[in-house]
């Protein structure tokens, strides 16, 4: 019984440890987006309300963010395609229409 505490409370241990480095670097992650976003001058508002959406669903497309933000068809796509210029946004679809955009460098704290 001893060895069976000793082995869980190993287990206990390393994950706490993993899920505060995590948590280390969403915080870095997240100093270094919004000293990105602050480029975008007077998009970066709107581009704040795409990354709090972002940091809870690491996928978005055109249609949320415009949801989120409450801009035109043509200025979401012009604050995704800054988002993509940032490296903040990857296209994953490929596609000419209904593309969706990951949070890369997010979903790679998690691997």
């Amino acid at each position: 019984m001893t060895q069976w505490f000793k082995f869980f409370l190993v287990g206990v241990i390393e994950t706490a440890k993993n899920s505060i480095s995590t948590f280390d670097g969403i915080l870095k992650l997240q100093k270094e987006v919004d000293a990105k976003i602050q480029k975008l001058g007077s998009r970066s508002n709107n581009a704040q309300l795409i990354m709090n959406h972002l940091f809870q669903r690491p996928i978005i497309d055109a249609q949320k963010a415009k949801e989120l933000t409450g801009l035109s068809s043509p200025s979401v796509y012009k604050l995704i395609d800054d988002l993509e210029k940032l490296e903040i946004l990857k296209e994953i679809t490929g596609a000419k229409r209904g593309k969706i955009y990951l949070f890369k460098e997010y979903t790679r704290l998690f691997n």
